[in-house]
């Protein structure tokens, strides 16, 4: 990571209604870099706090599939509100696809989509293959759903598949791809909303130690990032940022209510987004650290 590029104040880029037209911007901005450097230096670049929060989602997808597309992808796993493999309904058959998906993040923008599907024979455990399909392809429909309360500038859709042909991921689709993928965007979203936060700072003012807090959490991202998502260890530090970041709520407050309203009110709305996992968080941290290996 090039620290110096991210201590260096920089020109945040404009907002762009076409995400995929923004992310490309982006990807011109900053050249050949890592998911990391993706998630902290992109999300510092971004405009608001939803579109910092895409380009996180970007960098994990890219950590999961390093040879993933440069143009905006989405991972498409819940169904009915449910990750679990036994309550997916999507199937492949001769690598072609057929069901639906819930929950798209920007998925009237995503080019291509990595779709969790079940592939296990009648009466046997359910079983997951991950599948890459793309947009506008036949048997692919991609809806746009209503926008969420927070971050309204992030579109979410409704995939459905029928019959969709596809290309398959090598590896078993829970424990290599779906499983991981939920730290790995915990991991990187952080990043990107913490190092989209420093930017404010240096913009407004904020405190020396305040700013300082912040890039401290973000060394601690780029130390996670380093670590198998799936690991015990990986999951006791990510609840450690977690706290820190929990523990920055007043300070950011304060800081934040002495400064322009549009911020603070872009910020009061978004920052739900990252409470929405908290639970599943939670649960891991328990068992990591109830695990003979920590």
């Amino acid at each position: 990571m090039p620290w110096q590029t991210l201590i260096e104040r920089g020109e945040r880029l404009p907002a762009c209604a076409d995400l995929a037209e923004g992310y490309a911007a982006l990807l011109h901005r900053l050249g050949s870099v890592t998911p990391f450097e993706l998630a902290v230096v992109g999300g510092r670049s971004m405009a608001t706090p939803g579109l910092a929060f895409l380009v996180g989602y970007q960098a994990a997808l890219r950590a999961l599939w390093p040879s993933a597309p440069q143009s905006l992808g989405a991972l498409c796993a819940t169904e009915q509100r449910s990750l679990r493999p036994a309550d997916m309904q999507t199937r492949l058959a001769d690598l072609r696809l057929s069901g639906r998906k819930d929950f798209v993040t920007a998925g009237d923008a995503a080019e291509w989509l990595l779709v969790a599907a079940r592939s296990e024979a009648p009466g046997e455990a359910p079983r997951l293959n991950l599948a890459v399909v793309h947009a506008g392809e036949p048997g692919v429909t991609l809806e746009k759903l209503p926008t969420l309360p927070f971050m309204p500038d992030i579109s979410h859709g409704r995939m459905l598949l029928d019959g969709a042909l596809c290309q398959l991921l090598p590896g078993d689709g829970w424990d290599v791809y779906v499983k991981p993928f939920r730290t790995l965007e915990d991991v990187y979203v952080l990043s990107a909303m913490t190092a989209w936060l420093y930017g404010l700072g240096q913009e407004c003012g904020w405190s020396r130690p305040l700013q300082l807090r912040l890039l401290a959490l973000l060394a601690g991202c780029a130390q996670t990032s380093r670590h198998n998502p799936s690991s015990a260890v990986a999951h006791v530090l990510l609840g450690g940022l977690f706290a820190q970041f929990k523990g920055l709520d007043a300070e950011l407050d304060d800081a934040l209510a002495d400064g322009p309203a549009a911020w603070r009110e872009m910020w009061g709305r978004d920052k739900a987004v990252m409470d929405i996992a908290a639970g599943a968080r939670a649960k891991r941290l328990d068992k990591a650290l109830g695990s003979s290996s920590i």
